[in-house]
């Protein structure tokens, strides 16, 4: 059974930090990429950052980079540091896993690949 479930959400000001944790379990060797979506009310999911297990690399968003860090700790622990958050941060955030040729698409392209395994997400509000 794959299991992706996130910790870390909450309420805090626009400059404000957060950081997100990502507890994956059960993943076959193929999905090699574990990453962060978000979703703003009534939008569609939005690629934010993934990092590529094989290689450890990470991507993300143009609109993070800078502002964002996602890595990965004891195998199965991925986190999203999040810095100099901004209103339009807000969403319900995502641990999300697939192969990583389709992730990296999706969060540095804007390729409309769904995802095939979602977590049940964790709300993150930016306001003053």
């Amino acid at each position: 059974q794959v299991r992706l479930v996130e910790s870390g959400g909450g309420l805090v000001q626009p400059g404000g930090s957060l950081r997100l944790s990502c507890t994956a379990s059960g993943l076959d060797g193929e999905y090699d990429g574990i990453g962060w979506f978000r979703r703003a009310s009534g939008k569609e999911p939005d690629g934010v950052a993934c990092i590529r297990s094989g290689d450890g690399s990470t991507y993300y968003k143009q609109s993070v980079k800078g502002r964002f860090n996602i890595s990965r700790e004891n195998g199965n622990m991925v986190y999203l540091q999040m810095n100099s958050l901004k209103p339009e941060d807000t969403g319900v955030y995502y641990c999300v896993a697939d192969l990583s040729s389709r992730m990296i698409a999706r969060v540095t392209r804007q390729v409309n690949y769904g995802m095939k395994y979602w977590g049940k997400g964790t709300p993150v509000t930016v306001s003053s």
